[in-house]
């Protein structure tokens, strides 16, 4: 699973996810690509699930391109622990998405078997998606 080498900070805040995403918004690799339609975060299972749908569709044909990094951690407490006692430790990493942000870029292989891995791969996301093409 992807996670970042280091950090400055270990703990960091949950943030704002308004407007649009203002970079990472154009197909930069490949001919086909996945691109977010809505705000969330993606862990780095999520990230890690969706790739190996992608792999296995094609069969290892082609090339795949992962455009997200999950580099925010998000604390989380143990259950049953009573209010106060400061932040829980990191729980997991994840990738703020927000509208228009590509995820996945793939080239190398036909549009029909790249809308379908990238239709697969979108199932084990919590943002919704659709398919873009180059041109």
């Amino acid at each position: 699973m992807l996670t970042p080498k280091r950090q400055k900070y270990r703990k960091q805040m949950r943030g704002k996810m308004k407007g649009n995403s203002l970079r990472g918004s154009r197909l930069s690799f490949g001919d086909f690509g996945l691109m977010s339609m809505g705000t969330g975060w993606v862990s780095s299972r999520q990230i890690e699930a969706a790739r190996r749908a992608i792999t296995h569709y094609t069969q290892r044909g082609g090339r795949i391109w992962i455009r997200i990094f999950p580099d925010k951690p998000v604390s989380k407490k143990p259950p049953e622990v009573r209010m106060g006692g400061g932040k829980g430790d990191t729980a997991e990493f994840v990738a703020p998405v927000r509208p228009g942000r590509i995820m996945y870029e793939m080239s190398g292989v036909t549009s029909e078997i790249a809308k379908e891995a990238l239709r697969l791969a979108s199932h084990k996301l919590p943002v919704k998606t659709r398919f873009v093409e180059r041109g």
